[in-house]
């Protein structure tokens, strides 16, 4: 997921998308542990997406505190 396309989200969907995306996460983690996937890869990229994420919400919800 590209920057210039989180950027475009309302709050509201910032916040259910970085939820949707600790759980796949975790999912993620649970198939690496238990053998069924071999690729960390995906895991890594899942990780990259919700760091965009919560530092776009971050970035929103400041501006909606001021």
């Amino acid at each position: 997921m590209k920057i210039a396309d989180i950027r475009k989200l309302p709050t509201a969907q910032l916040a259910t998308q970085s939820s949707q995306l600790r759980e796949e996460i975790i999912e993620l983690r649970r198939r690496l542990y238990s053998g069924e996937t071999q690729n960390v890869r995906i895991i890594r990229t899942k990780r990259k997406d919700l760091a965009r994420v919560l530092t776009v919400l971050g970035e929103q919800l400041a501006k909606e505190g001021l």
